[in-house]
């Protein structure tokens, strides 16, 4: 069974109880979208990626509710919580389909928002790109990712029981906004902060890292039940009033697709797209 089959498969089965146990996620969710300069924008079509059951989706149609909003998932049961959450007064499309090969069309959105998705494919970095794509002159990208201090206190506990367990390393600001620019985005703002969540046992941290799928990004997740009783000891020192803390690095960032015939940099090098009305415009004569 390949990865993404894994993911999508996981997330088909977590789908009910998702928002249950989503708290990081969705706080994630506002604070990007408080960080964002909605004033400068009046989106008509805004793309949702990795959507999940919907959550900013919901958020970005009450903000603009004259936008035609469209969430993107590989799961059909999380676009099944999607459509619970559209109504006639604030509707919301669902579409399924892969955040790395995105099935629109070129130059179709106005906003781009992906919240805690783009580590699902197989290339985050290089899928920039395809949002670049998808995105219209000046159109808005808004994401949020983990950065390198990601799990930081599970990651050492678990490095001095078992060296076959790998936790994943995440690309930190720079990189992202190297990449970014690669892409051909312009005037990129990216902020980085630390949430850390708190838990009774290191029980109620896994059940909570499998109920969001989370745990899918701990290579060598299931052998944690060959060692419970030696990770547990192992997290002793991070232990604070009878509390297991685990910190998420986020990283929130801001970005504008090109202007018209700005050159993008592409592997066969230096790319210009003008759109057939922009070619008009330009030979109009005075």
């Amino acid at each position: 069974m390949s990865h993404l089959q894994t993911i999508r498969n996981t997330f088909e089965r977590i789908a009910n109880r998702y928002d249950e146990h989503a708290a990081l996620e969705q706080e994630v969710c506002r604070r990007l979208l408080e960080k964002t300069p909605f004033k400068r924008i009046s989106p008509v079509v805004i793309l949702d990626l990795g959507c999940g059951t919907g959550f900013a989706a919901g958020m970005l149609k009450q903000e603009f509710r004259k936008a035609r909003v469209i969430g993107l998932d590989t799961s059909m049961a999380m676009l099944l919580q999607l459509r619970r959450r559209s109504s006639m007064r604030k509707p919301l499309k669902g579409v399924c389909g892969d955040i790395g090969v995105l099935p629109f069309a070129t130059r179709s959105a106005d906003m781009v928002v992906a919240n805690l998705a783009s580590y699902w494919c197989p290339e985050p970095m290089a899928m920039f790109s395809e949002f670049r794509r998808v995105l219209r002159p000046d159109g808005m990208l808004l994401f949020s990712t983990f950065g390198p201090g990601m799990m930081k206190e599970l990651k050492a506990a678990w490095s001095g029981v078992d060296r076959e367990v790998e936790l994943p390393e995440f690309p930190d600001l720079l990189e992202i906004g190297n990449a970014l620019v690669a892409a051909g985005f312009r005037d990129p703002v990216m902020d980085m902060e630390d949430i850390t969540l708190s838990y009774p046992d290191l029980n109620a941290m896994f059940r909570e890292l499998e109920a969001t799928g989370t745990s899918l990004l701990v290579r060598g997740w299931d052998r944690r039940r060959m060692s419970e009783e030696a990770l547990d000891r192992a997290y002793s020192p991070f232990i604070r009033e009878g509390r297991y803390p685990l910190s998420f690095e986020i990283v929130y960032g801001v970005a504008f697709g090109p202007q018209e015939g700005q050159p993008v940099k592409t592997p066969d090098g230096d790319v210009v797209t003008f759109s057939v009305d922009a070619l008009r415009r330009s030979r109009k004569v005075p």
